[in-house]
This record gives structure tokens, sequence and C-alpha cells, in this order.
């Protein structure tokens, strides 16, 4: 098949483009750098023409609420709105499972707001909403580290690896439009634990102090960032990510 890739030259990105490959398809990569603007819509007829299918995996960083909210509906818009007009059958979109339960995270409201296009956008679709990755403790941890002391909120999440979710991502394009599904990776970890882990693992002992006064609010408790019941689980665990020198990387 020959499906898009919107994003292609981030992480998650450059994943889902080498596991079409692997698998024989033709991924057709969509980038700024490469000449195609989602926000403007330059260039995107000309770039989806002959692709059976697209799979938007764009981010941003902004994190004003109303900013963020304006990029994804904007990018979105413009994706669906050149699917439809050159013949893309089947629409790909990567989320993050628990998007619906928060309500206070700017990222969230997007992604959110992202998710409602889709379903109403015209194009046959499939929202697949991920969990967190292995890394992304450690990697919160570092936006509020002040020498060997960070702070984190303990934080439950089931993470997956990236590439899982680009493979599940280029199974969707490759399969029929599904509506929203959720991926997870196969056991349920502490984020304030995994951080811990994944200093010492490099080398580092870091003081952690959980705590909801930071980064993200008590409406992250709980269940809140779980996937349901019917999630598709992968099988690389945090452990795994851990013992193959992940965290050297992170």
């Amino acid at each position: 098949m020959r499906i898009a890739v919107v994003g292609a030259t981030g992480r998650i990105g450059r994943l889902t483009v080498e596991a079409l490959e692997r698998g024989g398809h033709e991924p057709v990569p969509i980038s700024r750098a490469g000449g195609t603007d989602v926000v403007s819509g330059a260039g995107l007829d000309e770039a989806l023409t002959g692709a059976e299918a697209v799979i938007d995996v764009l981010n941003t960083t902004a994190q004003d609420p109303d900013e963020t909210v304006s990029f994804f509906r904007t990018s979105t818009a413009n994706l669906l709105a050149a699917g439809r007009r050159v013949g893309v059958g089947h629409h790909v979109l990567l989320s993050i499972v628990g998007v619906d339960r928060v309500p206070d995270n700017a990222h969230y409201a997007g992604k959110r707001a992202q998710e409602e296009a889709v379903a109403d956008g015209g194009v046959p679709w499939t929202v697949v909403a991920a969990t967190q990755f292995h890394d992304f403790p450690m990697m919160v941890a570092g936006w509020t580290r002040e020498g060997d002391t960070v702070t984190l909120a303990p934080l439950l999440m089931r993470p997956i690896a990236p590439e899982d979710v680009a493979q599940a991502l280029v199974e969707a394009a490759t399969g029929s439009p599904a509506g929203r599904v959720e991926v997870a990776g196969p056991h349920t970890e502490d984020a304030v634990d995994m951080a811990r882990r994944s200093f010492a693992a490099r080398g580092e002992l870091i003081s952690i102090v959980p705590t909801w006064d930071g980064v993200f609010g008590t409406s992250m408790a709980g269940n809140a960032l779980l996937p349901g019941p019917d999630a598709r689980l992968f099988t690389k665990s945090f452990e795994e990510w851990l013992a193959s020198g992940g965290p050297a990387g992170a």
C-alpha cells in the first residue's frame, strides 16, 4: 500500500516509516522540511495523491491551550479536506489514552479537539490511543531537575515501547477503519519508581520528590492514564527496556 506519514521526521514518524518499509509498503513521508505544510495546507493535495491511507503522528510543543487546540484543529482539517479531494480511504490518528479524562492539560485539550475533527471529518478513520512511553517519567523529571533533585507526580501508567506504537499504527492503516482503539504495554507502573530506576540504570543517584504540585495535576491521578479492558497489550515491558540500555539514550 501507498501510505502517507504526517510528521515523518519525528520519533514515532521515523519508526512508522521504517515499519511500513519492513512490511513491503510504500511510505510517503510528509513534513515541512519536505515542502508540505499541514498548517497552511500548502502541498497537501500533491503529497496525498495516490495514498490509500494517511497516518498522522504530527505533534506540537505549544503549551497554551488555545494555541494547542488551534494547531491540531487546523492541521487536521487541512489533512482531512485534502484527503477527501484526492480520495484517501482511511485516516489514522495517533492519540493518547486518557485524553477524555484529563480536562486541565493543554496538550490533551488539543488531542481531544483533533479526535473530534477526525470523527466528523468525512474520511473513514481509526484513532490509535497509546499510553506513555518507557522513557516518559525520566523525560518529565528532567523538566524539573535542579542538581540531583527532581519533582514528579506519582502517575500510574502502562508504558509502551515506541516501536510497538509504530507497529500498531501500520497495522491500523493497512486494515479496515476501526474507530477508537487503545494500545498499551504489559504492566502497570508508577512514574516515580520508573524515574528512579531509569536514573539508577544510567548511574545517577537522584532524589525524587513525589508531588501533585507541579507539571501534572490530580486530574491525572488514579486510573486516569490507564487503558480500558479492551486495550491491545504489547509485550515489551519497562523492565526489558531498562535491561536493553534504554535509559542511556533517554
